[in-house]
């Protein structure tokens, strides 16, 4: 369930605080601790494809883009 969804029900449930609460502990998004989602690229928020190596933070897309300014030298 996205997030989006979880909000919209609350109107839907505004009348009814006892089945709005129950509501809310069992659908409320869960919160990430790891995985992939923590690690999205700062420049797009891409998810996949993404450079940890030296702390850079970025996907494999923007870091094509971002290398030169950043002092990377292609070598071939």
């Amino acid at each position: 369930m996205t997030t989006s969804d979880f909000k919209k029900m609350f109107k839907q449930l505004g009348n009814k605080p006892v089945i709005k609460e129950r509501y809310i502990k069992n659908n409320s998004p869960k919160v990430r601790t790891c995985g992939i989602f923590l690690r999205r690229c700062r420049r797009c928020t891409r998810t996949g494809a993404h450079i940890r190596s030296y702390k850079l933070g970025y996907c494999r897309q923007c870091f094509r883009e971002l290398a030169k300014s950043l002092g990377f030298k292609r070598y071939s």
